[in-house]
């Protein structure tokens, strides 16, 4: 999934591997969250706002485009505008 929405939804998705244990037991999450709180919020203040972001607008009209293409020199992956 996370490759189809990065391609086809514009949307960067990950995964977050917190313990070497797949399914801790109930009793364990709490220390699970302790344990990782910090780096994950860390993390999140890291990349809330890397990307692209915002409305693509006429020129002239300042009236919204859709479906427009984003291109950036050095990427290779194009972004289209939603509605």
């Amino acid at each position: 999934m996370q490759d189809y929405n990065y391609v086809w939804a514009n949307c960067f998705e990950i995964t977050l591997e917190l313990s070497c244990c797949k399914y801790p037991p109930t009793s364990q999450l709490q220390q699970e969250w302790e344990n990782n709180r910090e780096s994950l919020l860390t993390f999140i203040e890291k990349v809330v706002h890397i990307g692209v972001k915002g409305f693509v607008r006429d020129a002239v009209s300042g009236a919204g485009l859709e479906n427009a293409t984003i291109v950036v020199a050095g990427i290779a992956h194009n972004i289209t505008a939603g509605k």
